[in-house]
């Protein structure tokens, strides 16, 4: 599977990606784990409904234990509206703000606190909890289809924020 700035995630059978190599230059299908910068932005148009989740995640998550949250490994929204991380439920959107199909979810993390979005309006849900550096994650199920912008977005991010940048190293 090969994500580009623009990914579109289906499945038919429970899968996770995280998007580490996967972001900017693909070339060598897994072989670089780029870490998240300072204030990235990531966006999710919900084209079909059916079993999701995204935040972000560490490293050693098992990205074949779906539902992610399960773990520390991962701090996730899943599709019900729970806000799982070491399969503790740190938030909840509200019943009025559930993702609904055609919906584009926001996505910001600062390196502390992860807060969503709907539609463009700050859903005033933060959760936080996980520790290290951390990539962003996604899983799709029961043929849930996901479109992941990581540049370009259908709304303006909040001020601070902006595409996903990539860590470097200076020598």
């Amino acid at each position: 599977m090969r994500f580009r700035f623009s990914a579109s995630v289906t499945a038919s059978l429970g899968i996770a990606a995280m998007f580490t190599c996967c972001l900017g230059c693909c070339g060598d299908s897994g072989s670089g784990h780029i870490p998240l910068k300072e204030m990235p932005t990531v966006q999710l148009d919900t084209h079909h409904m059916g079993v999701w989740g995204v935040g972000v995640a560490t490293q050693k998550v098992n990205l074949n234990q779906v539902p992610l949250g399960q773990d520390g490994n991962s701090l996730v929204l899943r599709h019900d509206g729970s806000i799982y991380h070491n399969n503790e439920e740190k938030n909840r959107l509200p019943a009025n703000n559930l993702p609904q199909e055609g919906d584009v979810i926001g996505l910001t993390y600062d390196h502390v606190e992860l807060n969503l979005y709907l539609n463009g309006k700050n859903l005033q849900c933060p959760a936080s909890g996980i520790r290290g550096t951390v990539h962003p994650v996604v899983y799709v199920d029961d043929s849930a289809i996901l479109d992941c912008q990581f540049s370009e977005f259908y709304h303006t991010p909040p001020p601070g924020f902006e595409k996903i940048l990539f860590e470097q190293q200076i020598f």
